[in-house]
């Protein structure tokens, strides 16, 4: 019984530790990042070398800042916002409302997963920058509206590093890029955050 258990075991740490190694195989490096740029299959702009991370690219804070105009939303209902620059002072977030921001950055992905998480430095001031949409799509091109909560009241600033862009490899063809989707909800390029279009969905 208890050779059958260690053998078991042993085999699902194999296991795990050859998924775990296929996954993270996966994720471009920074030289396939630039090769991939290079190539044109994946676009950002502004680009600066300094923001290349050894897997990630760095993403930025832009300008503008919205909340919406009531406090309690509809999902069947097209929940209107109210938009706002940064100043140049900062502006401070408090807890209990969500904001959405978007990055400085404009992003295009042809061949691979875009994947945005929050920076390291911006959890540790207790800055969460998505609620559920850290994954992109192939194809999406675009700036990236953040859904933005934070766990005490910060001062944010336009420019500051907010979140890493990490790029996957994909794993068969692609039928339909995000770009091509009919009914994409998110297409239209902006500089500024853009409010959920669940009401748009039929349910």
């Amino acid at each position: 019984m208890g050779d059958n258990l260690l053998i078991r075991c042993n085999h699902y740490f194999a296991n795990f530790e050859a998924l775990a190694h296929y996954i993270y195989s996966m994720i471009l490096s920074d030289k396939r990042i630039l090769e991939e740029i290079e190539k044109g299959t994946i676009l950002i702009e502004p680009f600066r070398k300094d923001c290349l991370g050894t897997n990630s690219y760095d993403v930025h804070l832009g300008a503008h800042l919205a909340t919406y105009t009531v406090r309690e939303l509809d999902a069947r209902a097209h929940n209107k916002i109210e938009e706002f620059r940064i100043p140049d002072e900062g502006y401070v977030l408090n807890p209990g409302t969500l904001y959405l921001g978007v990055t400085e950055e404009y992003t295009e992905t042809h061949e691979h997963v875009p994947f945005l998480e929050g920076k390291s430095s911006a959890g540790r001031l207790g800055i969460f920058i998505h609620a559920t949409a850290g994954k992109g799509d192939v194809g999406y091109c675009n700036t990236w509206t953040l859904e933005i909560t934070v766990i005490q009241p910060i001062r944010v600033y336009t420019g500051m590093p907010i979140g890493q862009l990490i790029y996957f490899a994909v794993d068969g063809d692609i039928e339909t890029y995000y770009k091509d989707k009919r009914g994409a909800k998110y297409n239209q390029r902006t500089v500024k955050p853009i409010e959920s279009m669940m009401w748009k969905n039929k349910f």
